[in-house]
């Protein structure tokens, strides 16, 4: 086993096997509450999921996260995802690339296009390897490995601190992120990694011309904690847990997005568990809504494991929608109903 494959392994472990969550954090969704409309005027069978994203129409307005690749493990887990995600016209992400760029015999472990043939897919790349030689031929090989329309650069500058392995030269990312925008033939959107992206943030990577942004916020899992149990560092150890509550909760992270950028499509992800924080998600106004860790578990054990929680969350979804009389995506987007509970 490589390097490479056995840190991906092991971050599943770690994954699935310990808590890994911040700590004395929450993703915001808590804090916010429907009104329910008890006479919605409309027919439940009625209800659509049905959305666009960057001019794509989709079945759901729901993404399977970037999480895995470039293991053996790490590929058993992306062909049951993009087997389900193609039976119920979900988007799917991948984990980072950079794995099979540099090593092709791992490129297998990202190839899910023949596994899901319709649903839009995006290829992930760490955005710090624009200042560690990667360009665009690097960011292209990339997109063809995983058959993707389209690719986003993952900025994780606190995990990097603390792997072991971490690259940690983010200056001048802007610039670089920037020209890769104007030189690659398919969309490039930026998303964190769990500890959220802010509103000045956005318009900075909006100007450089990014088409989405993932604001991955806080809430779900902390990287800094995952890193933590992997360093033999005591210091390193340490100083990982005066972060395990870092970041900008995953509800203020899409409202501020939101509210800042226009012209650029917005996923909301970090620590969503079901289907009615998905719809708060849309409401504050992501256009898709993101799962990664909650799906991890269902995809090692089984298919119908996976097939029923994605099942589930779409249920909730749709049943907030007709709680609060949405019979669709831009009708939930567009919501009164949505309120902010006093504290």
């Amino acid at each position: 086993m490589s390097d490479t494959s056995g840190r991906k392994t092991e971050h599943i472990r770690l994954c699935l096997e310990e808590q890994v969550s911040g700590a004395g954090i929450t993703t915001g969704f808590e804090k916010y509450r429907f009104r329910h409309n008890a006479l919605p005027e409309l027919d439940f069978d009625e209800i659509s999921l049905q959305t666009e994203f960057l001019g794509a129409g989709l079945r759901t307005p729901l993404l399977i996260s970037s999480m895995t690749g470039g293991s053996e493990l790490a590929w058993r887990i992306n062909e049951r995802l993009a087997e389900a995600a193609e039976r119920r016209g979900w988007t799917m992400g991948v984990g980072s690339v950079r794995a099979a760029v540099e090593k092709e015999e791992l490129a297998q472990t990202f190839q899910v296009r023949r596994h899901a043939p319709s649903i839009p897919i995006i290829a992930n790349l760490g955005a710090v390897q624009l200042n560690y030689g990667y360009g665009v031929d690097e960011c292209k090989r990339a997109v063809t490995i995983a058959g993707a329309d389209m690719l986003v650069l993952h900025l994780n500058g606190l995990q990097e601190v603390f792997q072991p392995e971490g690259d940690t030269r983010f200056s001048g990312l802007l610039s670089s992120i920037g020209k890769l925008c104007r030189q690659l033939d398919v969309p490039v959107g930026v998303k964190e990694v769990g500890w959220g992206i802010d509103g000045q943030t956005a318009r900075r990577l909006r100007e450089s011309g990014v088409a989405f942004i993932d604001v991955a916020g806080a809430g779900g899992t902390s990287w800094s904690q995952v890193e933590k149990l992997r360093s033999a560092d005591p210091v390193r150890r340490a100083a990982a847990d005066a972060f395990a509550g870092w970041g900008i909760p995953t509800a203020e992270c899409i409202r501020e997005v939101r509210a800042a950028v226009r012209g650029v499509a917005v996923i909301g992800s970090g620590g969503l568990n079901t289907g009615v924080d998905a719809a708060k998600a849309l409401a504050l106004g992501a256009d898709l809504a993101g799962f990664g860790r909650a799906l991890l578990g269902p995809a090692v054990q089984s298919e119908e494991q996976l097939d029923a929680l994605l099942a589930r969350v779409e249920l909730e979804l749709r049943t907030a929608m007709f709680g609060i009389g949405a019979g669709n995506v831009s009708a939930l987007r567009d919501t009164p109903r949505l309120v902010r509970i006093e504290s």
